[in-house]
């Protein structure tokens, strides 16, 4: 039982691992959810806010994940052009960018009013 659990642990971050070597957009993902909890720091974001932020950063890195997951299979399973390839593909890569939007307006709602603040006390 303990063998297996370890395992499934190590096969999941193999799998992370992936996902982060190979997907350009994953990296990107990564280094704008790191951005953005410095920017949560910096600004001493409430507890709310740091929990909004979080399951916006998770939510669009484990869409990657899904996206990557199903990229694969589909290539797994025919390399020759099929519409319903296309669709599976797209749809996957779609979840994935309406979330990234979302995760901005979260960010954009979070930090527009901290930095305006911030300009706001520099003119002052």
């Amino acid at each position: 039982m303990r063998r297996r659990l370890t395992s499934s642990f190590k096969y999941a971050f193999e799998g992370i691992a992936y996902v982060l070597k190979t997907q350009p957009n994953m990296k990107i993902h990564a280094v704008i959810g790191l951005l953005a909890v410095i920017a949560g720091f910096c600004f001493k974001i409430s507890a709310y806010e740091w929990l909004a932020l979080v399951i916006v950063i998770g939510f669009v890195m484990i869409l990657e994940v899904v996206n990557t997951a199903v990229e694969t299979l589909v290539d797994l399973y025919t390399e020759e052009y099929h519409h319903l390839a296309k669709v599976s593909k797209d749809t996957a890569a779609g979840a994935v960018l309406l979330m990234a939007m979302v995760s901005v307006v979260v960010g954009l709602i979070i930090f527009l009013p901290k930095i305006w603040a911030l300009i706001q006390a520099a003119l002052h």
